[in-house]
């Protein structure tokens, strides 16, 4: 994986997945290296947060290398500078870019001008960062990849489909419910019953949350409106209830199931606090697993070749 760009969970292949979880497992074991000495990460956001800019920074410290954060008046990316410019401009400063856009296009055309990797730390089509560390919690959790059931509740947004599509190519069973208009956009959803066909996986898309739930080994969800989605607020509030996963619709799924949630959450909404902070809710090692499976990735695409 030296030197190559992340921009879609699908750029990963079954066994660089592996790699990276593998990689992951071995980094958290080890705590702090020095694999990455020398080297320096810019994080261009547009986009606030919490998991992704800490973790990103603290996963660079942790390899021995540098981390900058370029906010968003700062760069202005599009308004006071192109993201043709700069990707030119960063890549004869630093060894790699982790940007955080609203649009998708923007990271492509970051990554199409760069001549270092870019990483899609959060665009409105993909997180593929979350998705490494949701795959890498459940084989903490579940020993196991390959035949566990996850079902997602909720919209079909940035988080789900490089869920999806990251539970395909592992032979995972990927169940969402979601409101009519509200599923997975129709090309993840069949480029994920691609993946599951090759992987011995399966896709489900239903509207129905009890039976998505029915038997599953992890729950997941996440808020029903993401940035940039805040004037559809009220209406996604209609639309949306009944998806809520309580604890009624917890005791569905298998009694030793987990309960994931990527986090920000909105208590009262998506999720109730008696699951969220319950004894099957698992948000936190996620949130924490944002760390290794980042210094994992950032290892892979920045270290020498066997350095992880």
């Amino acid at each position: 994986m030296r030197g190559r760009d992340l921009i879609s969970i699908t750029d990963i292949a079954s066994e660089e997945l592996e790699d990276i979880l593998q990689t992951a497992l071995g980094l958290k074991d080890r705590g702090r290296q020095t694999l990455l000495v020398g080297k320096t990460l810019a994080l261009v956001f547009e986009k606030p947060s919490l998991r992704t800019r800490v973790s990103f920074h603290v996963a660079m410290r942790h390899l021995g290398g540098d981390c900058i954060y370029l906010s968003p008046p700062e760069v202005g990316l599009g308004e006071r500078e192109t993201p043709a410019d700069v990707a030119r401009v960063l890549s004869r400063y630093v060894d790699c870019v982790a940007a955080r856009t609203f649009k998708t296009e923007t990271l492509s055309e970051l990554a199409a001008h760069a001549s270092v990797p870019v990483i899609n730390a959060l665009s409105d089509r993909e997180h593929p960062c979350q998705a490494l560390a949701d795959m890498l919690t459940v084989r903490e959790k579940k020993g196991r990849l390959r035949g566990v059931t996850i079902a997602f509740i909720g919209d079909g947004n940035n988080v789900a489909n490089s869920l999806s599509l990251a539970a395909a190519v592992s032979g995972m069973h990927f169940r969402i419910a979601s409101p009519e208009e509200y599923g997975l956009p129709q090309d993840v959803r069949v480029r994920a019953e691609e993946l599951a066909k090759a992987s011995g996986g399966s896709v489900r898309v239903m509207h129905d949350p009890g039976e998505a739930v029915a038997d599953a080994d992890v729950v997941y969800t996440d808020v029903w409106t993401s940035m940039g989605q805040e004037h559809e607020a009220s209406q996604r509030k209609e639309y949306f209830a009944g998806y809520m996963v309580d604890a009624r619709l917890m005791a569905e799924a298998r009694p030793d199931a987990i309960f994931m949630h990527d986090l920000p959450a909105h208590r009262g909404e998506e999720v109730a606090d008696e699951v969220i902070d319950g004894p099957q809710s698992v948000v936190f090692d996620q949130a924490e697993n944002r760390l290794h499976a980042q210094k994992a990735l950032l290892a892979l695409v920045l270290g020498d070749e066997n350095a992880a």
